[in-house]
Formats: structure tokens, C-alpha cells, sequence
């Protein structure tokens, strides 16, 4: 190691020690220790006073940082870097230069929790580039080639970036005192109060990072075994995202002792500083995938026309229409009227950004099996109208508008929800369930069951006993619809490997399970009727609907045939359509009577 990468080095961890000690600012109280800027009660010493001499050690720290970014720039550009680690050490010398103009606005906002989240974010964000800059003094860019897809980079940068988000909302909560907003027993509180939202955000999404964390560090077991330092990164978070999950629940315990305060910001920034150094190094070292050689390379479109239609086709639609016959509906019932139109526009509006995200991803990922159907070959990926790299960044950027949309316009309950629902029918159906067992669509389809509770919060503000039966309904919903589709293309899923099951079990006992699923989901229909105070509109429609469900799954029981079986995936849509249309109306003229 030379001087200049033991130099970027020392920056880098300079910079990890000025966020824990302000950690421990935060966690003591001592923000306002010293209340002017950049003196303390007008002197450069503080006086004999604890707080301010805490505060007062964050400012020093900070020069300390502010001087070695400095002179990294100057080495950088006396010793003639490479061009990414010249304009990046000019880059982090602005960014340090804000982070101590944000340091002041801190001060002079009185500890205002915008101010105080966005010095975070630049702290970490100044972290990211000098580990950059270090790497790249020591590994020098790639030479111009054909960059093939990496999919562990891909993985490794969601990690990374949710981590990230995970780090900003933990400083919102802090800013927010939020920190002790209900116990930490309480699995979803009361969220009609912004703390309680805030609280039940970060706790939703550190379990979310927790899962990627964990799943990269498997994958990189799996894939990476050809690069030590990858799968050393890879544990290295794996074990720190478990502490830091730890010492999270210990705040609560503690009531937000500065003895698991401070450490939990700093082993969340160790992290984020990991997961960024296994980015890149899964970029420069991870193991490339090759494309197929017989596969012909993914055609541009030639028109605006053409493009919008693709990556509109990407979003699968059809698949989308479950929102709006499902989550109007749940709005009137849980306004017991007419729900605001802007609420409702608004909500649709959100919920099909993240609907349309977690489809694309799908897409994405599963473009070998469409390409080995004939249902699905003519999708955009597997007729290579659109490349896999653009269809993802695609998928991601609607995830993270649909979460910003509903929590700026509707609340962050619904937000959370819509944008759990992306992560579970990715990583729980796509991921882990689809080519692994036949039970896929049955926990899957929990994911499609999600909107109803986003208009039921996008309403009322929480979930209520019958937002939890209507997600049953569609739960249990799933399953005969989505076998019924299953038995009509049999050959297509048993020619992609896909375990069905109908391809498992064959159509005879699909059939039996059809039917079984089919009593079941009338049954959980009827529980409405007292949950929902529903009145006999309702009744009526969910018994007549139930009954024709049930004599055509009796049918298909007695003559499992493709035609049979398309027939009643077809009725199912319509069920589904008509039961919540009766739910609608009901809730609106049972008001008025």
C-alpha cells in the first residue's frame, strides 16, 4: 500500500469516526451544547460544561476530515491519479465543505430534523467516496470493453442502497423522537400518529435489509467462491446487519440509552461502508455472466411509439386491473361512503407504480421461462425488444417513485405496504417459491392480496379487522384461479421446469385442490358479511357469485379438460370483479339508508 492509498484510507476511516461521535451528540442531547457557530459561547474553547465539550469534539473531528480530504485532493493531482480519482477527490472536497456548512445550518435550525437527516446523508454519502477513492488507487478502472451483466453486483447495490434508506430513516426517527413510539412487541401499532408511521417504517425496512443482506451473503457462498474478498465482504454484513438488528431492539429496551444509541449508528454506518466495498468489488471482480451465444442480441426500438409500448407491455397490465377491481372497492368500505376522488386517483396512481415495478422485476428475472412458453414468448424480454439491464433499472425506478408518491400524497403505512408487497412477490415468490415448489402461487399470492391494505390505510390510516378478511379473500382467491391457468398451459410450465401444480401433482388432484380452495374462499367471503357490517346486497352476491364458482370447480372435478379449466379462470376475474363491485355499493347505500 503507498502513501496515497494509506492516505485515502485514513480519510475513510477519519470520516466513520466523525459519524459515531455524532452519534454520540445526538444520543447525549448535546446538539445545542454549543448554540453559535462556528465559536462556542462566543470563544473557540467551550466552557467547563459536558455538552459542550461533546459538541465541541464533533467540530474538531470534522476538521480533522475536512483537512486529510484536502490533502488527499492535493496528492491526487501532485501525483497525477487517474482521472475518476482526481475529479472524485474534488468531488469530496465540496462535499466535506458542505457537510461543515450543514454542520452550522444544524445549529442555527436548532437541531431542525430535515437539516439534521441530510448531514447524515451527506456523511455517509462522503464515506462511499473515498472508499472509492481508495479502491481505485489501488485497482485501476477496467479497460473499455463489452460490460456484460453482473447479477451479484445488482444484487449487492440494492442491499447497498436500502441500506442507505434504512440509515436516513433511522436519523428521521431520531429527529422525529420517534425512538420509543410504541414496544417493541407491538407488531403493527396504531399508526394514526406520524411517530408510530415513522417507527413502523424503519422497523418494516430493517427487516427488509435485513433479508438482502442475508441473501447476498448466501449468494456470494454460492456464486463467488472464486473471490475471497467478496464472500469475506459478504459475511462481514451479514454479521453486522444482526448486530445491528440487536442493538436496535436494545434501544427500545434501554429507552434509548446513549450506550446502544451510539453504537447503533455506528455499526449501521460499518455497514453501509461494507456493502458499498462489496460493490465495488463485485463490479470489478464478481463474476460476469456470459449471454448466450445463440440468443441474438436485444433490438432498440426505432420509435418513441414503439418504445412506450414495450415498457408499457412490461408492466403486465392485465395483471395491474387487480388494483383497481380490488382497491376502489376497499376504499368505500373503509369510508363507509364516498372516499375522497383525489385519495382514490392518488392511491391507484401510487399502487400501480408499485405494482408495475414488481411485475417488471418479474419479467426480468424469469425472461428464461417466458422465452420457454409459448403464453409468454412474445413478452418484450424474451423477444428481445427491450435489454434485461434497462427492463430492471426500469422495474426499480417505479418501485422507489410508487413508495415517494404514496407517502408525499396518501401516508407512509400505505407506502410500506405497497412497497413490502414488490419485495415479498420478488424475493419470496419470484426468487424463492416459483421454481421450488408447487405451494408458489398459494404463499405468492399474498403479494396480490397487498392493495387492499393500501386503500384500506390510504383511508382510514391503519389496518382493521376487515382489511385482514378482504386480504384473505383474494388469498385465497388466488389459488383456484391461478390453477386454473396452470391446468389450460400444463406443457408450457412443464417445458420451462416450472413446479405447478398441476405438472407435480397432475390435473386430477389440481382439480381436487381447486375445488377445496374454492369452498374455502367462500367461506372467508361470508366472514364479511359481520366484519365488514356489510348488509344484504352483499350477502346475496357473495352467496349467488359463491355458488357458480363452486359448480364450475365441481365441473372441472368431473372433467378436468383445457377448456374447462380456461373457462373458469375467466369466471374467476368476473367473480372477483362482481363480489367487490357488491361490497362497493353496499357500503354506499347502507350509509344512505
Amino acid at each position: 500500500m503507498n502513501r496515497f492509498q494509506r492516505l485515502a484510507v485514513a480519510t475513510t476511516t477519519a470520516t466513520f469516526v466523525l459519524i459515531a461521535v455524532g452519534g454520540l451528540v445526538r444520543a447525549t442531547d448535546s446538539g445545542l451544547g454549543c448554540p453559535d457557530w462556528p465559536r462556542c459561547f462566543g470563544k473557540l474553547t467551550p466552557p467547563p460544561n459536558l455538552h459542550a465539550w461533546i459538541e465541541h469534539s464533533h467540530r474538531l473531528v470534522a476538521a480533522v476530515v475536512i483537512v486529510l480530504v484536502a490533502l488527499t485532493l492535493v496528492v491526487a493531482w501532485t501525483t497525477r491519479q487517474s482521472k475518476i480519482i482526481r475529479w472524485a477527490s474534488v468531488g469530496a472536497l465540496l462535499m466535506v465543505l458542505a457537510q461543515a456548512i450543514l454542520g452550522a445550518i444544524v445549529v442555527w435550525a436548532k437541531l431542525d430534523s430535515e437539516s439534521v437527516t441530510l448531514h447524515l446523508a451527506t456523511a455517509l454519502a462522503l464515506v462511499a467516496l473515498m472508499e472509492l477513492i481508495a479502491f481505485r488507487s489501488r485497482w485501476a478502472a477496467e479497460a473499455p470493453r463489452e460490460r456484460r451483466p453482473r447479477p451479484f453486483a445488482r444484487l449487492a447495490m440494492v442491499g447497498a442502497g436500502l441500506t442507505y434508506a434504512q440509515m436516513l430513516v433511522g436519523s428521521t426517527v431520531t429527529g422525529h423522537e420517534a425512538g420509543l413510539a410504541y414496544p417493541i412487541h407491538v407488531l403493527i401499532p396504531d399508526l394514526s400518529f406520524s411517530t408510530a408511521q415513522i417507527q413502523f417504517a424503519h422497523r418494516v425496512l430493517a427487516i427488509l435489509v435485513g433479508a438482502v443482506v442475508i441473501a447476498t451473503w448466501l449468494v456470494a457462498r454460492r456464486t463467488q467462491r472464486a473471490h475471497p474478498t467478496i464472500t469475506r465482504l459478504a459475511g462481514y454484513a451479514a454479521g453486522l446487519i444482526v448486530v445491528q438488528i440487536a442493538l436496535g431492539i436494545a434501544n427500545v429496551v434501554d429507552r434509548l440509552s446513549a450506550l446502544t444509541v451510539v453504537p447503533h449508528l455506528a455499526v449501521g454506518s460499518l455497514l453501509w461502508g461494507t456493502m458499498f466495498a462489496l460493490v465495488l468489488h463485485a463490479d470489478r471482480f464478481g463474476d460476469a455472466v456470459e449471454r448466450d451465444r445463440t440468443e441474438p442480441a436485444p433490438v432498440a426500438t426505432r420509435t418513441a411509439k414503439e418504445s412506450l409500448t414495450t415498457y408499457f407491455l412490461l408492466t403486465k397490465p392485465r395483471i395491474i386491473e387487480l388494483l383497481l377491481i380490488t382497491t376502489v372497492p376497499t376504499m368505500f368500505i373503509a369510508k363507509r361512503g364516498v372516499p375522497s376522488p383525489w385519495l382514490v386517483l392518488t392511491t391507484l396512481f401510487g399502487g400501480s407504480l408499485s405494482a408495475a415495478s414488481a411485475n417488471v422485476i418479474n419479467c426480468y428475472l424469469d425472461r428464461d421461462i417466458d422465452s420457454a412458453m409459448r403464453r409468454t414468448r412474445r413478452r418484450p424480454l424474451p423477444a428481445h425488444r427491450v435489454a434485461p439491464e434497462d427492463a430492471l433499472r426500469f422495474g426499480l425506478v417505479l418501485g422507489v417513485a410508487g413508495f415517494v408518491w404514496l407517502w408525499a400524497t396518501v401516508n407512509l403505512l400505505s407506502a410500506s405496504l405497497a412497497t413490502a408487497a414488490i419485495l415479498f412477490y420478488v424475493f419470496v415468490y419470484t426468487i424463492g417459491l416459483k421454481r421450488r415448489s408447487t405451494q408458489n402461487i398459494v404463499i405468492g399470492g399474498a403479494a396480490g392480496a397487498v392493495p387492499v391494505l393500501v386503500g384500506w390505510a390510504a383511508v382510514t390510516g391503519r389496518i382493521e379487522l376487515p382489511a385482514l378478511v378482504l386480504f384473505a379473500i383474494i388469498f385465497y382467491w388466488t389459488p383456484p384461479h391461478f390453477w386454473a391457468l396452470s391446468l389450460r398451459y400444463r406443457e408450457d410450465y412443464e417445458a420451462a421446469g416450472v413446479p405447478m401444480l398441476p405438472v407435480v401433482r397432475g390435473p386430477i388432484e389440481t382439480s381436487h385442490q381447486i375445488l377445496y380452495y374454492t369452498l374455502l374462499l367462500v367461506a372467508v367471503t361470508l366472514l364479511m358479511y359481520p366484519a365488514g357490517q356489510m348488509g344484504m346486497i352483499y350477502l346475496i352476491a357473495a352467496v349467488g357469485l359463491g355458488g357458480v364458482f363452486v359448480w364450475r370447480a365441481v365441473g372441472l372435478w368431473r372433467d378436468v379438460s383445457g377448456q374447462r379449466a380456461i373457462r373458469l379462470f375467466s369466471f374467476s376475474n368476473q367473480y372477483l370483479a362482481l363480489l367487490f363491485l357488491a361490497m362497493a355499493v353496499d357500503a354506499v347505500i347502507h350509509v344512505q339508508g
